[in-house]
């Protein structure tokens, strides 16, 4: 699946995964949901900001864990290093610029601890949004 056609919504307090490829229900006028998760997680290479896996946190980890290792059982210590993952209620403009634009991810990296609670955020008006 490539990056460029999927986002992110949030929505009740869980991230919906779309494929914008997808053609929206003539019933209900919305596309189907390709994952549904209460919090979201992204591994990416943090010298090129390449995004290599995105989802639930769970299966990301593990799947960063299993990379690394097998990455370092071939001598690949450098590539292992620098395999990012970060997790949690992120913004979800944040995560759908990682997914749209090239790099992103270490940018994204680099302001992480400023950033506010992804899910705090949507729950905001747009007045409170515009104050803050």
């Amino acid at each position: 699946m490539e990056s460029q056609h999927l986002r992110y919504q949030l929505k009740a307090g869980h991230y919906y995964l779309y494929d914008l490829r997808d053609q929206p229900s003539s019933v209900t006028g919305e596309r189907r949901f390709r994952l549904k998760t209460c919090l979201v997680a992204i591994a990416f290479d943090q010298d090129t900001g390449q995004i290599h896996q995105h989802g639930q946190p769970a299966r990301i980890h593990s799947w960063a864990l299993g990379t690394r290792r097998r990455l370092r059982a071939a001598g690949d210590w450098d590539s292992a290093d620098r395999l990012v993952v970060v997790s949690g209620p992120l913004p979800e403009d944040e995560i759908n610029k990682c997914l749209r634009i090239r790099g992103y991810c270490c940018r994204m990296l680099a302001r992480l601890a400023s950033l506010p609670h992804g899910k705090l955020q949507a729950r905001a008006t747009p007045d409170q949004r515009r104050a803050a």
